[in-house]
C-alpha cells in the first residue's frame, strides 16, 4: 500500500520531538530548552545514563522516560515511538541530544512537511560535510549507497539521526533493531511502504566527544539488518 504525500496543514502543537539520550548531561538541557522555545513538546528517553541526563532534561521541560539500563539507541527510539503513538500527535521529529543536531534547523523539516506534505524527511549533512571525521564520512557514503539501492531511492545521508516522520508512517513501521542500525531499518521499512523519502540540508556538527558507535560490531549489525530486511516484502504490524 502506498501512503504517498498527503499535503495539508501541519499543526505545531501536534508535533513531538523525540530525543534518545545516553550520558548527555553536557548538552541535553540546552537542546530541550531550544525545542521547548519553539513551542514543541520534547520527549527524552534516558537510556540508562549514569550522569545527570534525566534531571537536566526534566528540569528543562521535557517529559522523560528513564531506562534502568542501557538498551541502545534503537530500543530507545522504539520506546519513544510507542509513547508518541499513545498521544494525539500528528508527527514526530527525532534528534540527538548531544548537540550534533541544531534545534534551530527544526523549521526546515516543518516547512518542508507543510509545503510538500512529505511523510518522511531525512536530514542531509552531505552537502557540506567538512567537519565530519573522514572515516565516518567514508562509512556513511558506503552505507548510504547500499541503503539507497535497497530502497530504490536516492538518500544521500542514510545514517543521519535527524528526521521527521508523519504519524501514518509511524503506525505502520515494524521496527525490531535496538542499536544504531535503527537508522537504516526506518528507511527500508518506509521505502517498502512506497513512501517517498525527502531530505533537507542540515549542518554537519562534530565536536570532541567520543563516538558511541562501535565500528566492527555496528557494521555486523548493519549486514544482519540487510539480510533480514532487504529480501522481504513488508507486512502489517506494530512497532
Amino acid at each position: 500500500m502506498s501512503l504517498g504525500n498527503s499535503g495539508g496543514q501541519l499543526s505545531m502543537d501536534k508535533v513531538c520531538v523525540l530525543i534518545p539520550a545516553y550520558n548527555e548531561a553536557r548538552k541535553i538541557g540546552e537542546v530541550v530548552k531550544a525545542v521547548k522555545g519553539l513551542g514543541l513538546d520534547a520527549v527524552v528517553i534516558d537510556d540508562g545514563s549514569t550522569d545527570q541526563t534525566y534531571e537536566l532534561a526534566e528540569r528543562a521541560g521535557a517529559f522523560v522516560i528513564r531506562n534502568t539500563c542501557n538498551k541502545g539507541k534503537g530500543a530507545s527510539i522504539r520506546e519513544g515511538v510507542r509513547f508518541i503513538l499513545s498521544k494525539p500527535y500528528s508527527a514526530m521529529l527525532i534528534m540527538d541530544g548531544d548537540g550534533q543536531h541544531d534545534p534551530g534547523e527544526i523549521h526546515k523539516f516543518l516547512n518542508k512537511a507543510k509545503e510538500s506534505g512529505s511523510a518522511f524527511i531525512q536530514g542531509n549533512r552531505m552537502h557540506n560535510p567538512t567537519s565530519m571525521p573522514l572515516m565516518r564520512l567514508f562509512t556513511n557514503k558506503i552505507m548510504s549507497a547500499i541503503v539507497s539501492g535497497i530502497c530504490k531511492q536516492n538518500i544521500a545521508d542514510t545514517q543521519c539521526g535527524y528526521k521527521f516522520v508523519r504519524r501514518d508512517v509511524l503506525e505502520k513501521l515494524t521496527l525490531k533493531t535496538s542499536k544504531y542500525d535503527i537508522e537504516s531499518e526506518m528507511l527500508i521499512e518506509t521505502a517498502n511502504m512506497r513512501v517517498k523519502i525527502d531530505s533537507v540540508p542540515i549542518k554537519s556538527i562534530y565536536q570532541k566527544e567520543e563516538s558511541k558507535i562501535k565500528p566492527i560490531i555496528d557494521t555486523l549489525r548493519f549486514v544482519r539488518l540487510l539480510i533480514n530486511k532487504a529480501p522481504k516484502r513488508r507486512k502489517n504490524g506494530r512497532v
